[in-house]
């Protein structure tokens, strides 16, 4: 039986005149919260999100394409996130990147410019991979937002990159689902396209339909409806919720059906066992949502155990349960690890967890009046918004993998008149050398210059890729890489080649 939230007296409801049809909920047309429920619900989205990360940890990537044993345990402790903390500060990108534009808000308000986001990520002293990077890169370079993000100049448009920083923009637009996705809109759009931007959409979503309702299938459901249903986002997270129902007390085989439609993936790490694609790793958020019917521990543990990204994964559905049931509900052996780290700034930043909470609580009142709620004395009301679906965009229309050259070895120093069919070329590899250096390359297509890059070694500045280009006809190609600016103290390492057709390959 499907419910909607009633915390009495603290929080009351006011409905819509019919908010149930044929047993199904409906969202209300406007929600009462006091003060103190609301700024417990931020907290504890927050909360869940650190905590969820911490919880997954250990298991990050080490399981790809299989599941979790059950034998592979969590060891947790009052004392794992103050180590987390100090020995290794990156794991919780998820919640930095969040930190970051949550400070601009705060520093410029509600109407902050895209450029202002875009800026504060770019320069900021902590480390970023696949699209947060490669968006990093673009922008260090003069490809200005919202281009930064887009596939043609983002190879990892499709990643997951905004669904991990996205809670922000849930727990600044409660109940109002359709802010939360315009805030969505200029920002997610920084780093990711297409599934990828999806990803951080639904996320968001999900977080801010998490103010108004406790049912979790509810939740799940009613912010699909922010995805066009034509995506293959969409698709997927709708098959999940279509196994569910078949295999109600088998996460696991929900997770084997959904691995067998949906693990193949076609751009960052392509022909490889890791997926690091939005879609695939929001099924494992829903996943843990749904199997584990609102248990902290539980929820976390199935979509840890669904493997891939098993950090961003728990953190997420945590996060999501912890803004459902408030900070005050999270038990209590979290909150015994939490608590010692939630006034230390996270790395490269100025901003604790406390401060987030603070800044996230005064956002969303501010939101709240600026979309037809109230803000009076103890307690806010919220004009409860219906989800719309964002636009369709599609990353790589037509782009599929049918060739790498190299699997798992390394090339020779030099690409010169590599002969391939396609309508696309993605070569890997790094620089190394002097951390000043910075190579330059030219990827030349049929006697034509299709790219010229900058590669620094520079860790915080670097490029994921040595060069790539999908703007050619599909057809018979040369590809020649030029090394422009070679010294004696620096090494260029090619890795695979990958090359794009204009359909799936036959089996």
């Amino acid at each position: 039986m499907k419910r909607l939230l009633f915390l009495v007296p603290l929080l009351t409801i006011y409905l819509s005149s019919c908010h149930r049809s044929g047993g199904n909920a409906q969202l209300p047309a406007n929600v009462t919260l006091s003060k103190e429920v609301l700024l417990d619900k931020i907290k504890g989205g927050w909360a869940g999100q650190a905590i969820g990360c911490t919880y997954g940890g250990p298991t990050e990537f080490k399981y790809t394409g299989s599941l979790i044993p059950e034998y592979v345990q969590i060891d947790w402790n009052d004392t794992i996130m103050k180590l987390w903390y100090e020995k290794a500060p990156w794991l919780y990108d998820d919640v930095y990147m969040d930190a970051t534009f949550v400070k601009v808000f705060d520093s410029l308000g509600l109407d902050a410019p895209v450029d202002a986001f875009a800026d504060a990520f770019a320069h900021a002293g902590y480390s970023l991979w696949h699209a947060n990077q490669a968006a990093r890169y673009n922008l260090l370079n003069g490809i200005k937002a919202p281009e930064s993000g887009h596939w043609k100049n983002n190879f990892h448009a499709n990643d997951i990159d905004f669904q991990i920083e996205a809670d922000f923009a849930g727990l600044m637009a409660p109940g109002m689902v359709n802010s939360a996705v315009g805030v969505c809109d200029k920002i997610g759009h920084i780093m990711n396209y297409g599934d990828g931007y999806y990803g951080g959409v639904y996320v968001a979503a999900m977080y801010a339909l998490a103010f108004v309702s406790d049912d979790v299938e509810f939740v799940v459901n009613e912010a699909l409806k922010t995805i066009p249903a034509e995506s293959e986002f969409h698709k997927c997270i709708s098959d999940v919720l279509r196994f569910h129902k078949q295999y109600p007390d088998d996460w696991k085989q929900t997770w084997f059906e959904i691995e067998k439609k949906w693990e193949e993936h076609h751009f960052c790490s392509a022909f490889d066992a890791y997926n690091i694609e939005a879609k695939i790793n929001s099924a494992y958020i829903v996943i843990g949502l749904l199997y584990g019917q609102g248990d902290f521990t539980r929820t976390m543990d199935i979509s840890m155990r669904c493997g891939q990204d098993s950090d961003c994964n728990p953190a997420s559905a945590a996060g999501i349960l912890g803004t459902m049931f408030g900070y005050s509900k999270i038990p209590q052996q979290y909150l015994s690890a939490l608590q010692p780290v939630e006034r230390l700034d996270l790395s490269h930043t100025d901003a604790s967890l406390a401060d987030l909470y603070e800044m996230s609580y005064r956002q969303a009142q501010g939101m709240i009046e600026r979309n037809g709620g109230s803000v009076t004395g103890d307690s806010v009301t919220i004009a409860v918004q219906q989800p719309v679906a964002a636009p369709l965009e599609v990353s790589f229309p037509g782009f599929y993998p049918t060739k790498i050259i190299g699997w798992r070895k390394i090339q020779e120093q030099k690409i010169e008149n590599l002969a391939f069919t396609g309508k696309g070329i993605l070569i890997n590899g790094h620089v190394s050398g002097p951390g000043d250096y910075v190579a330059e390359v030219e990827l030349i297509i049929d006697g034509q210059v299709a790219e010229r890059a900058k590669l620094p070694v520079g860790y915080l500045e670097r490029r994921n890729e040595l060069a790539y280009t999908f703007d050619i006809p599909n057809g018979e190609h040369t590809a020649t890489l030029k090394w422009l600016n070679p010294q004696k103290d620096a090494k260029m390492t090619i890795g695979s080649i990958i090359i794009y057709g204009d359909a799936p390959q036959k089996k």
